[in-house]
This record gives C-alpha cells, structure tokens and sequence, in this order.
C-alpha cells in the first residue's frame, strides 16, 4: 500500500504529520540505536508499508528527530527493518546530541543500529566537545571504534593549529590525527609536511614519517623573572 500526504493546503498539516509519527515510530525491541522514537515533518509525505519495502519520504523542508540527533534537509527517506536507515538530500544540517557534533552536507546517511554515519559532498562538522572543525569531499564515523575518517581535500582546524592532506582518520576520545597524501601542519608557527603525520592533540606531539620537511620559527624568550 502507498500512501502520500500534501501539506502544502492546511498549514496545521504540518502539526497533525508530527502526531501521526508518533504512533508509526514508537518502536519495539531490537537494539537501543534502532528502539528509539523518531518524530518527523515536511511540506509533503510519502508512505510504503509493503512488507519488505516499508519506507517514508519526506520532502521539502523535511525534518527528523530523536533523543540522539535532529536532521534536516530538502529530503528524507526513512527505511528498512524498523526504520534502521536515514538518508537525507539537499542543504543537509545534522545534530549529533549524543556525540556533540554538528555537521553539514549535500547528502548524509545514517545506519542508526551500527552507530555510523557518512556524509557527502562540501561535508563540514564540528566536534564541539573537543573544539575541532573538520571539512572534506567526505566524512564517514563509527561511534563504536571511535574512528572518524576524513577523504578528499581535508581541512582540520583547531585552536593552535591548521592541517590539510587528502585522507584523515581522526579519533574523537582519545584526541589523535592520522594525515596522509601530502599532509601539511601549521602547528603555533611551525610548519611540518611528511609522507604521514600522527598528532596527539592531547599531549601536543606531532610524529613525521617519511620525506620530513619542516621549518621550525625561533619563539620570543620571555622575560627573565630576576629582571
């Protein structure tokens, strides 16, 4: 059975969209990723509940949330076995409330059962817990191995540092980079480029490996405490 909704006539359409989602997504069992309730809104709704090609399509000022993340875009498709997938399209803005993160795209998708996301096309997040912007043509995370992988034209910004490279592997809670393609570093000055960069954010140590290029800047002696 397929069934679509326009919102576009009544403008409490949009109210009574948000109490029809409640009582379609208050979910049994399986797994706490997936068990969550998810409420959504948008302009206009497209429902399949055929067994085995159950999905909802939200279009034009679409939204979803839950007690771990809000997305918004110009689409939303919500789909497989209870309502697992997310996959979102067009001005893409997500908010990551159990990790702190806020991340925008052209396109995202979320696996809510495996905790992983990925997110494309002019990707740009924000870990806001440990104060870092990260940009690239793609960004993908799995929460539960505490890796975030970054590729193609990646920017990382920090507050004492900037680096850019093609491939990035960050982790969140232990606070390393891994940077390679043709990695460069401009750490409080400094300017390092190797064949592969390791950053520990935490413990401000930066390892080279491979081709090490660097220029180290002369630091201004501070004034003697005898003076």
């Amino acid at each position: 059975m397929k069934k679509i909704v326009r919102n576009s006539v009544h403008r409490i359409s949009r109210i009574a969209a948000l109490a029809l989602c409640v009582s379609l997504f208050v979910l049994p069992g399986a797994r706490l990723a997936a068990s969550t309730t998810l409420v959504f809104s948008a302009d206009r709704t497209e429902s399949v509940f055929a067994e085995g090609r159950e999905r909802i399509v939200l279009r034009g000022n679409a939204r979803v949330e839950s007690e771990e993340f809000v997305i918004t875009g110009a689409e939303i498709e919500i789909f497989g076995d209870e309502q697992r997938y997310v996959r979102s399209s067009g001005a893409v803005v997500v908010l990551d409330l159990k990790n702190d993160l806020y991340l925008t795209s052209d396109h995202f998708f979320l696996d809510r059962d495996s905790d992983y996301l990925r997110a494309t096309g002019d990707a740009y997040m924000e870990d806001r817990a440990n104060d870092i912007v990260v940009k690239g043509a793609t960004i993908q995370n799995w929460n539960d191995l505490d890796l975030t992988e970054i590729s193609v034209n990646v920017r990382i910004l920090g507050d004492d540092y900037t680096t850019r490279s093609q491939f990035a592997r960050y982790r969140r809670n232990t606070e390393t980079l891994e940077l390679s393609g043709t990695p460069e570093v401009f750490w409080k000055g400094d300017e390092y480029r190797a064949t592969r960069i390791r950053i520990d954010l935490a413990r401000d140590e930066i390892e080279l490996v491979g081709d090490v290029r660097a220029v180290v800047r002369r630091r201004d002696e501070e004034p003697s405490n005898d003076e």
